[in-house]
């Protein structure tokens, strides 16, 4: 846990200085400024005193040890430091100083150096490279952000120490408090799965929330993350949209699987709230920290003004927050209160002259409406507005009823001095409709996803021998890829159907195998550099007769080598013609972080144009993979559409668990297509599987 980094009981700043403008003096100034209780120590053996306090030569000299450790020595220093740490019994340090693996090699192998002294010591690190650690609870500012923020519910930690400066001065002038702020820095010990362990479980933090670059540890974040949201809500703003590493993309699926997907997936299976701005990333704070969850759908907007409350009923439908339904009792009293002209349903309009005790009547009935599970009330400052009466009755209202209240004061100038009321009675303000709508739509999601019973992996019988006795031979030779016969195998193994077929090395193999199964058949090239066969003219289907098959043989070869003369070709596969169906496309690409991710959506030729999928983390649930396929923009094609009959879509459920499945028991599996799943009217089949393999895990 982290005791020694948020509750300490004594604090030595190590390198700290008389000079002002030193990052050491700037540091030992915000300790003192704080208010910390416990024991401060100044370390500098250059120094008798700072600021009335003995400085020390080293750490080893305090008596009594030190919980916390600030380092702020020059880098190539700071590894003996932390030994030093150890040998006086201090166990936590924050490292601010810069200059390891952010400056390149030799920085990286300096921090090497630092994390086996740290490791050697028995000693955590938070850094380097970081802004510092501030915990108000404890009265801790061991940083040099230049801010103390006021206390509050919110955790944040950041992986950005110039953007962690910038939102503590935001948060500051919007009235926004916290309970933690951490800098992660280069995490070389420490990371943002530490704090979210150590935030768990500690009532300061009411809600956490995170910038984040990176994870360096998929399974354990998505395992604390999840404990964390079974607590409270965890918001997370992740930046670097690009592909993560170097990565062969070698499929449709490792063309669509960037590390996005990846880390939306993981937010996702844990139940993390993410994100797209810093702006929304406090939006959603604020609203978490500051009101109770809504009990269940059903919004009532409360406005002056029609065109605001337009707005935010079509944020209402864009982002799935429902609209209550007032009661018929409610409107008959509205329609007692209000003025001739009001618009009494859904959203309530009490016109633009009204004034405070108008809001507060129309507020109390609505929040009274057992269909109402959330307020938002909107005002624009017209020239008869009592804005501030009216900011007070919102926040009376909000009180008394304990009904999700969030406000959209609209304006500048003169609605300013209403935000601080409506804040310091905790109701959020948005300064625009669309994002009180998505804070809320925020907290809903949160609240339906605690509410989701635990689901057990569902069970399915394979045969892992049978597809051992194909991948662990290709693996032993260092294969990349194995033949589409072989995939077809190992889909077998795992119950997902394929068509009879068999490589082809030549013409007299295509006729003989084409025999054998039976006309009409579909020829198709094999080859492990061809990602798109039918770009190349690689593809022949409906093949009547050995004639045709003839023609279609010499066609594809000529294809082939006009078009990718130096492809590899391992021959033709020949396979049986299936009963057609919908073109579905399921795929696993192996995350670096994350591990397999599984994708789903339309299938065949137009996959990587329309982008039409969807992701989970392996292994999937049947719960999990019936939401994958329902969620998809073309599902109404798996329905029915235009007479055609709906799709099986419980065996295209089984063959995305299978799948999921078969990505866990076998790591070596790096990258896996099929492509095209037909899926029938009952049952579906793969008219084809790539299998990538390699050195997985």
């Amino acid at each position: 846990m982290l005791e020694g980094f948020l509750a300490p009981r004594s604090v030595a700043v190590v390198g700290a200085a008389r000079e002002e403008g030193k990052v050491g003096h700037f540091v030992f100034d915000n300790l003192l400024a704080a208010g910390f209780p416990g024991q401060v120590f100044p370390v500098n053996p250059k120094a008798a005193e700072i600021h009335g306090h003995r400085c020390y030569a080293s750490l080893t000299e305090i008596e009594g040890g030190v919980d916390l450790a600030v380092v702020v020595v020059p880098p190539a220093a700071v590894p003996g430091v932390i030994a030093e740490c150890g040998e006086a019994g201090c166990r936590a340090a924050i490292v601010i100083t810069a200059g390891f693996k952010e400056t390149g090699p030799e920085g990286a192998l300096l921090e090497r150096t630092l994390l086996d002294a740290a490791r050697a010591a028995g000693v955590r690190i938070l850094g380097p490279n970081c802004l510092g650690l501030i915990s108000t609870p404890a009265h801790l500012d061991a940083s040099f952000a230049g801010i103390m923020p006021a206390p509050g519910r919110i955790a944040f930690m950041s992986q950005s120490g110039a953007l962690g400066t910038a939102i503590l001065d935001w948060a500051a002038g919007e009235d926004i408090g916290l309970s933690y702020f951490a800098s992660l820095g280069n995490k070389a010990d420490v990371s943002e799965v530490d704090f979210v362990r150590a935030w768990t479980d500690d009532p300061s933090a009411g809600v956490v929330v995170a910038y984040l670059e990176s994870v360096a540890d998929g399974d354990a974040f998505v395992r604390e993350a999840s404990a964390l949201v079974g607590r409270k809500p965890f918001i997370v703003v992740k930046s670097g949209g690009s592909e993560a590493g170097a990565r062969a993309v070698s499929s449709h699926t490792g063309s669509l699987a960037g590390s996005e997907a990846a880390y939306d997936a993981a937010f996702r299976r844990a139940g993390v709230i993410r994100a797209r701005t810093v702006e929304e990333l406090f939006d959603f704070a604020v609203a978490f920290a500051r009101q109770p969850l809504p009990r269940g759908e059903g919004l009532a907007i409360l406005t002056n003004a029609g065109g605001p409350a337009i707005m935010a009923t079509d944020a209402c439908e864009r982002l799935g927050v429902g609209l209550a339904s007032l009661d018929g009792d409610t409107i008959a009293a509205l329609h007692e209160k209000l003025p001739p002209a009001a618009a009494l349903y859904n959203p309530v309009d009490v016109l633009g002259d009204a004034d405070a005790e108008r809001y507060r009547e129309a507020a109390q009935l609505l929040v009274a409406d057992p269909n109402v599970r959330a307020l938002l009330v909107i005002l624009t400052p017209q020239a008869t507005t009592e804005i501030e009466p009216t900011a007070e009755a919102v926040a009376e209202v909000a009180a008394a009823s304990g009904v999700t209240t969030l406000a959209c004061f609209m304006g500048e100038v003169r609605v300013r001095p209403a935000w601080r009321i409506l804040a310091s009675s905790g109701v959020p303000n948005y300064a625009f409709p669309e994002r009180a709508i998505a804070a809320l739509g925020a907290m809903q999601r949160h609240r339906a996803h605690i509410a989701l019973p635990p689901v057990a992996e569902t069970p399915v019988a394979v045969d892992t021998k049978a597809a051992a006795a194909v991948i662990e031979p290709a693996v032993a030779r260092r294969l990349s890829f194995i033949t589409e016969e072989s995939a077809a195998a190992v889909a077998e193994a795992y119950g997902i159907p394929t068509p009879r077929g068999e490589l082809a090395s030549n013409l007299a193999a295509a006729k003989r195998v084409a025999e054998e199964i039976g006309y009409p058949v579909a020829m198709k090239i094999a080859s492990p550099d061809i990602l798109h066969k039918s770009d190349i003219g690689g593809i022949r289907l409906g093949i009547a007769d050995e004639g045709q098959l003839v023609d279609a043989y010499e066609d594809i070869l000529a294809h082939v080598r006009s078009r990718m003369p130096d492809a590899q070709v391992w021959g033709v596969e020949v396979q049986q013609m299936v009963p057609g169906g919908t073109e579905v496309i399921i795929g696993v690409n192996r995350d670096p972080t994350f591990g397999p991710l599984l994708l789903f959506g339309l299938g065949g030729v137009y996959v990587e144009v329309l982008k039409d999928v969807t992701f989970r983390l392996c292994p999937v649930t049947q719960e999990e993979a019936r939401t994958m396929v329902s969620e998809i923009r073309s599902f109404m094609l798996l329905r029915g559409a235009r007479g055609r009959p709906p799709a099986d879509v419980d065996a295209l459920v089984d063959v995305l668990v299978r799948t999921s499945r078969l990505a866990i028991d076998f790591p070596e599996i790096l990258e896996l297509d099929i492509n095209p799943l037909i899926v029938r009217e009952r049952g579906a089949g793969a008219l084809a599987a790539d299998i990538r393999i390699g050195i997985g895990g």
